[in-house]
C-alpha cells in the first residue's frame, strides 16, 4: 500500500466548518465531507504514523483515533462534536506505564506530543520513586534543554511535595508532577496538507524521543 502523502486542504475546511457549524443537522449533511477528507484519511494516516513509530523507537505501535462525538453528559458546552482530529499512539507490550505519542490538528494549529500525561494511582507511585532518584534530576534538566528549543512543557500539577518527600528535595520540580509530556505546538495547521505529512511528522517526534527514553524506564 502506498504510504500516506498528506491530507486535503478540505480537510481543514471540513474542521473550520464544523466549528461554525457544531450542530447534528449540519454534520448529517456533511458527513461524506467528513468521511471522504478525515475519517478514511486518518486511518491510513495514523496506521502508516504506528509503523513508522515502530521502526524510530524499535517498539511495535498501535493507535487510536478519538471519537468526534464529544460526550457531553457532564459538560456546559453541549455542542456535539469535536473540530479537530486527535490521534494517540502507544507502544505495545511494554512493562508499566510507558509514553505514549499524540497527534491533533484543529482549524487554529497542530500539537504534537509525547509523555504519560496522567498516570494512573499505582503507576504514580512508580512515577514519584523513580523521580526521588537521579531520574528526576534527569527529568528536570531534559525540561530545561527541551524550553530552550520552544517545545512547551507544563508546570507542574502540585504545588506541594507529595508525602513521603522533604519539602526541600532537590528534585521536586519532578516530584510534584503527576504526569510529564513535551508538546510542538505549530500555528499553521496547513502542516498536514504538505506532501510527506508522515516523514515529516516522524522527524518532528525525533526531537521528542529523549522524553519518550526516560519515561520508558519508569517501571
Amino acid at each position: 500500500m502506498e504510504t500516506f502523502r498528506a491530507f486535503s486542504p478540505e480537510a481543514i475546511r471540513y474542521l473550520s466548518d464544523l466549528k461554525k457549524n457544531n450542530t447534528r443537522e449540519w454534520f448529517a449533511a456533511n458527513k461524506a465531507s467528513y468521511e471522504a477528507h478525515l475519517k478514511e484519511p486518518g486511518k491510513q494516516f495514523a496506521a502508516d504514523l504506528a509503523h513508522r513509530l515502530g521502526e524510530l523507537t524499535g517498539h511495535s505501535h498501535d493507535s487510536k483515533i478519538f471519537r468526534i462525538n464529544r460526550d457531553i453528559r457532564f459538560s456546559k458546552d453541549k455542542t456535539p462534536y469535536n473540530a479537530h482530529l486527535h490521534i494517540a499512539l502507544m507502544p505495545l507490550g511494554r512493562a508499566g506505564q510507558p509514553p505514549m505519542w499524540f497527534f491533533g490538528v484543529s482549524p487554529e494549529k497542530l500539537s504534537l506530543g509525547c509523555g504519560v500525561f496522567q498516570y494512573p494511582k499505582d503507576a504514580l507511585t512508580t512515577f514519584r520513586a523513580a523521580m526521588g532518584g537521579s531520574m528526576g534530576s534527569d527529568l528536570i534538566s531534559l525540561s530545561a534543554e527541551l524550553r530552550e528549543k520552544g517545545i512547551r512543557i507544563g508546570e507542574p500539577e502540585l504545588k506541594r511535595m507529595p508525602p513521603g518527600f522533604e519539602k526541600d528535595h532537590p528534585n521536586g520540580e519532578a516530584l510534584r508532577r503527576k504526569g510529564f509530556g513535551a508538546w510542538i505546538d505549530k500555528d499553521d495547521p496547513g502542516f498536514v496538507t504538505k506532501p510527506d505529512l508522515v516523514d515529516r511528522t516522524i522527524a518532528e517526534f525525533e526531537t521528542l524521543m529523549p522524553v519518550y527514553h526516560l519515561l520508558s524506564q519508569v517501571r
